[in-house]
This record gives C-alpha cells, sequence and structure tokens, in this order.
C-alpha cells in the first residue's frame, strides 16, 4: 500500500491535488477505478492483530504461577503414589482451563458480529452519484461530503465547507472544535492541529458541511499512525491477575520454606534422608490449596453470566472482576435501537394544519387538511384531501424544506427507495415528493449556505 500520508497534502492547492489523484471534484471517482484502487491499496481498515490460534489460546489458560504450582504438585503426587489426589488436581486444572478458553471463543465471535453490525458509512459521490457505501471501501480520490454527526472515514483535503467545525481532541488533544476552511494552501510544516484544510480519519463533524477527496486510508491515516503504535504496547494483566501471580509467589516462598525446615528437623532427629524428603514434598503438596483455583474461575463464571444477562460482553474471564470493581462509569449518551428513519406527519402552513399519510422513505402519500387548523386529527381521523398544488403555503413549505436540503431520495439496486444523507432531512425530502415537487441538482439551487 501506497503511504501518501507524508505528501503534505495541506500544503498544496485543490488542483494540484486533483490533478496528482487523478480524481474528479464534481463527479468523483469511476467506479472501476475506485475498485481497482481498492484492490491495490486494500480496505480502508485499521489493521488489526492477527486471530490468535485456537491451540494458544487454550495454552494461555494455563500459562499461570498458581496453576504450575498445582501441575506440580499433581506430579508429585503421582510421584508418591497418591494417584487420585494427583487425578483430582489434574481435572481441576484441566476443567479450570477448558471454562476459560469456551468463554473467550464465545467473547471473540460476539465481538466479530458486532464489528460487522457498526460498519461506518461514507456518503461518497461516484460516477456522478452520490451513495452510501461502508467506510472500508473508500480509495484516495474519492469525493465524499461531511455534515454535522458524521465520523470522518478518512483523511481528506476539503475542497468546499460552509461553517465546517470538527471535533479533533482524539488527535491533537484540544477539547474546543477546530474551525476549518478549505481556501488556505498552509506550509509544509504546519503542525497538525494548524491545518485547517483537512479532516483527519477518527475525528467527528460536529457543525456545518464541507466536501473533500479522499488523500490518505488505513493505517496511512494520521490515527492509523497512533494505531501501529498501540500495536506494539503489551496487554496488561487484570488487578486480580496481578494478585493471583503475587498469591503464588508468596506460596511457592513459604512452601519451600517449610519444606526446607522439615528437612532439616527430620534429618537432625535422626531420620533417613529418603524418608524426610517424602515427609517434606508430602507436606509441600498439602500445603498447596488446589481448590482456589476452581472456586476463582466458577465465581468469575457466575459473575459473567448475570453481566451477560444484563447484555455486557465480556472478552476474558478475569475482566470480570476488574469490570466490577468499578465504581464511576462515564458514558456519552444513551441510545435507542431504531430503524434509523423518520417520516414528515405534521406540517404548519400559514393558519392551516396539513397531516401526511404513508411512513419511511417510499414516496407514496396524501395529504390531508385538519379541520379548524387544529393539529389533531380528531376521531374521524384526518380531514378532507387537499392536492399541495392548490395550497399556496403548504407548497411554499415543502419546497424549501426540499431545496434547502443535503439529503437525497433515490431507489437503490434492489428498488428499495434508499437515503443519502440525515434521516430528518430525508423526510424533508420524501414529503416534497409526495407532493410531486421537483428538486434540481445543488449547484443550481443553492447560492450561498449558512449553517
Amino acid at each position: 500500500m501506497a503511504d501518501r500520508s507524508q505528501q503534505n497534502f495541506h500544503a498544496r492547492t485543490i488542483d494540484d491535488i486533483v490533478h496528482a489523484l487523478d480524481t474528479d471534484p464534481a463527479r468523483g471517482l469511476p467506479g472501476d477505478v475506485a475498485r481497482q484502487r481498492l484492490a491495490d491499496d486494500g480496505p480502508n481498515e485499521l489493521a488489526q492483530a492477527a486471530a490468535e490460534p485456537w491451540w494458544r489460546r487454550l495454552a494461555r489458560q494455563f500459562a499461570d504461577l498458581l496453576i504450575w504450582i498445582l501441575i506440580a504438585a499433581a506430579v508429585i503426587s503421582g510421584a508418591l503414589g497418591e494417584w487420585i489426589d494427583a487425578a483430582a488436581i489434574l481435572a481441576i486444572v484441566v476443567l479450570n482451563g477448558l471454562l476459560g478458553f469456551i468463554q473467550e471463543g464465545r467473547a471473540e465471535q460476539a465481538l466479530a458480529s458486532l464489528r460487522k453490525l457498526s460498519s461506518p458509512q461514507a456518503k461518497v459521490t461516484r460516477d456522478g452519484r452520490l451513495q452510501n457505501i461502508p467506510a472500508a471501501e473508500l480509495v484516495y480520490g474519492d469525493r465524499i461530503e461531511l455534515e454535522a454527526g458524521d465520523r470522518v472515514p478518512a483523511d481528506v483535503r476539503l475542497i468546499a465547507t460552509a461553517g465546517l467545525r470538527i471535533q479533533e481532541a482524539a488527535l491533537t488533544g484540544e477539547s474546543v472544535p477546530a474551525d476549518k476552511d478549505h481556501r488556505p494552501v498552509l506550509d509544509a510544516d504546519a503542525a497538525l492541529g494548524d491545518r485547517v484544510n483537512m479532516a483527519y480519519m477518527g475525528t467527528s463533524v460536529t457543525a456545518g458541511t464541507a466536501v473533500g477527496v479522499v488523500v490518505a486510508t488505513g493505517m496511512n491515516t494520521e490515527i492509523g499512525h497512533i494505531a501501529g503504535l498501540l500495536q506494539r504496547q503489551r496487554a496488561e494483566s487484570t488487578p486480580l491477575q496481578r494478585r493471583l501471580t503475587e498469591l503464588g509467589r508468596t506460596l511457592v516462598y513459604v512452601v519451600l520454606g517449610i519444606v526446607a525446615v522439615m528437612f532439616v528437623l527430620q534429618v537432625l532427629r535422626g531420620g533417613a534422608i529418603a524418608d524426610a524428603f517424602l515427609l517434606s514434598v508430602s507436606l509441600a503438596v498439602a500445603a498447596v490449596p488446589e481448590g482456589l483455583s476452581a472456586v476463582v474461575t466458577v465465581a468469575l463464571a457466575l459473575g459473567l453470566q448475570r453481566m451477560a444477562r444484563r447484555n455486557a460482553l465480556i472478552r476474558r474471564l478475569p475482566s470480570v472482576e476488574t469490570l466490577g470493581a468499578v465504581t464511576v462509569i462515564c458514558s456519552d449518551k444513551t441510545g435507542t435501537l431504531t430503524r434509523n428513519e423518520m417520516t414528515l406527519r405534521r406540517i404548519m402552513a400559514g393558519t392551516k394544519h396539513y397531516a401526511i399519510t404513508g411512513s419511511g422513505y417510499e414516496p407514496e402519500g396524501a395529504f390531508h387538511r385538519l379541520d379548524d387548523g387544529r393539529p389533531d386529527e380528531g376521531a374521524d381521523g384526518p380531514g378532507p384531501k387537499v392536492d399541495p398544488h392548490a395550497e399556496p403555503d403548504l407548497l411554499a413549505v415543502l419546497t424549501a424544506g426540499a431545496w434547502c436540503n443535503h439529503a437525497q431520495v433515490a431507489r437503490n439496486a434492489d428498488g428499495r427507495w434508499e437515503l443519502v444523507g440525515d434521516p430528518t432531512e430525508g423526510a424533508l425530502v420524501v414529503a416534497a415528493m409526495k407532493a410531486g415537487i421537483d428538486t434540481p441538482d445543488r449547484e443550481r439551487r443553492v447560492i450561498h449556505e449558512i449553517p
């Protein structure tokens, strides 16, 4: 994958960038060119660590000092002829490892499903048509549109802006959203936070609208460079794992001390060295808490099941204790599970109220005038049906809502009506379509924009 992140696009003119990326600032890339670039450069995704093989995930369940002590105790018990004790200890160890292994496998499958469900979308123009595509399919040279509430899907050189502000705290640490302007051509050594003509992957649009050209994707983006550094960091142990490791280490020291003292005392009392050794080893095995690991695992598994019933997904079993120790959770906001569709139901135009039938983005529905201008339907449902073109105030409202708008509603390849843009604006467009109002191209109807 060619690294275009170091080509100082913030220090180049828009015409120069368009020529360098071989794209069209109005129509975007041809579909076949975009597909070829995607095949050459790969998806617009941050690289993830290779999936851990199942056998390594299973082996990791036994990579604990306390587990090693139990295995050593089982081996010694077997050597002393205590086969029942040895089998019991090994059964505990194996069941403990299998439980953790199965839980981690389920969590990985659930996380993979969630990643598919939450794949971000981007509004991109290809072959002159604005469309929604998965952000992972973006390539350099793509023309994309941004508006308030969007996540920037790639590193972008802005070519048109209107009151654009972007929250870049993830990259620059600045808590205040940065004002953006596509017009300046900056110095090549301009700091990341001063590049007002750029938008970077992973940041959020807080206000305004913009059009831009993708200049870097995936690991070539600024956030991709940070992700590359993070992947080299070692994972930390949970508090419970650290305490169990400390307990195991202390246990080893105590047991070895007791074994040494008992061996010396037995020899001083005149006992045979072999008998003293067997007695000391037997005491050491007896001192090992065989049930501790099983008790901890069962307790964590029970906590995991309780949290799963509350829709909390946990990847590693020891993390149950970590999450249980949390006293404060700071969350951004709550959400509701919806179809992300909005429909315009009521319009007040002048002194009259109107009801609109139909739902979703299908432009099928009728307009009804509500009796006496009341904003409710009454017991008999909507009032008489009206022709929007015979209602000047209604027509003016619908026209304004459709023209002052960034959304587009059209049939997709499957024949279903699909929205590209904000659901609220889409509802206004659909209402105008129900009235038969034509919406000209944005270039012909927008003189100036004040978001």
